[in-house]
Formats: structure tokens, C-alpha cells, sequence
């Protein structure tokens, strides 16, 4: 319980930074954390423990992921258009939320490979050596692709304007 307490929020973080929805992102972690209790005795503790549940974590949203897109691509194949209602709150909010979808398609425009250590960095705060011991890398190469998701993001996003709140 104490690893649940103190893990969720930056598990969270990960998962929602390669899903993009909350739901999801917490079904994902709810389902982590079940196969690390149901594994827990075999497992190690402590930053181990956690790196083994972001690993899995990671395993369940790329998979997500990848079943989500085949579904919108049947769905398209039989042009069925999904009408999105945008909340009219206040121009604030919907500056704010089209700004986040922005960013979102730009960071899922991003190489796995890049996209997966800057979501490690951003989103979640890892220094570069934890972010190494997850993927199995070196520190040097988590800093490079780091560099590169950053020139790439930047690029996506360099004709867009973007509110700031």
C-alpha cells in the first residue's frame, strides 16, 4: 500500500503522457499495481519495484495504444465521423485546451524512442540515471534522446500559437 501511496501520482503522469486520456490512464495503473501485488514476492523492493511497474505500466499503454489505433481505423474504414462538442466555458478554457491538444498530437508525432524518455523527464521528473536503468540504456543516451524529443517537439510545435495560462 505504501509503494500505491507514494508511486500513483507519477505512474499516473507516465501512462496519461502515452495514452492521453485519464480513464485509461488510470485503468492502466490499477492494472500495474494488480500484477505487482499478485507478483510481489518474486519481485524486488524499493526503486526496483518501481521501475518494474513502470515498465509494465509503459507495456500496457503502448498495447493500448496500439488497439485504440486499430479501432479508429476500422471506424474510419467505414466513415463513421466522431463529433467532438468543445465546452464553452470561457475563451480561457478552450485556448487551454486546444493548446494541450496541440501539444498531445505534437508529442504523439514524436518517435517512441524519443517520445518515451522526454514523457520520463516531463512528465514524470526521473533524473537521467533513473530513466537509464528503465529502458536498459545509458545515462548519455537518455540525454541525447531527450535533446532530440525536445528539437523535435519544438519543431511540431513551431507554427502553432499556444496559450500559456
Amino acid at each position: 500500500m505504501e509503494l500505491f501511496n507514494g508511486f500513483y501520482a507519477k505512474l499516473y503522469r507516465i501512462v496519461w503522457g502515452i495514452c492521453g486520456q485519464g480513464e485509461a490512464a488510470e485503468e492502466i495503473c490499477q492494472e500495474a499495481f494488480l500484477r505487482y501485488y499478485e507478483r510481489r514476492d518474486r519481485l524486488p523492493g524499493g526503486d526496483e519495484a518501481c521501475y518494474w511497474l513502470i515498465r509494465v505500466a509503459k507495456n500496457l499503454a503502448l498495447n493500448y495504444e496500439k488497439r485504440r489505433r486499430r479501432e479508429n481505423e476500422v471506424y474510419r474504414q467505414y466513415s463513421l465521423q466522431a463529433s467532438k462538442t468543445v465546452r464553452n466555458d470561457g475563451e480561457h478554457e478552450v485556448l487551454a485546451d486546444e493548446s494541450l491538444k496541440a501539444v498531445q498530437k505534437a508529442l504523439s508525432m514524436v518517435p517512441y524512442k524519443l517520445r518515451i524518455v522526454l514523457i520520463l523527464k516531463e512528465y514524470a521528473d526521473y533524473p537521467y540515471s533513473a530513466i537509464a536503468k528503465i529502458l536498459h540504456i545509458t545515462e548519455n543516451n537518455v540525454k541525447i534522446r531527450v535533446f532530440r524529443a525536445r528539437q523535435h517537439l519544438i519543431k511540431l510545435l513551431s507554427g502553432e500559437e499556444l496559450y500559456v495560462p
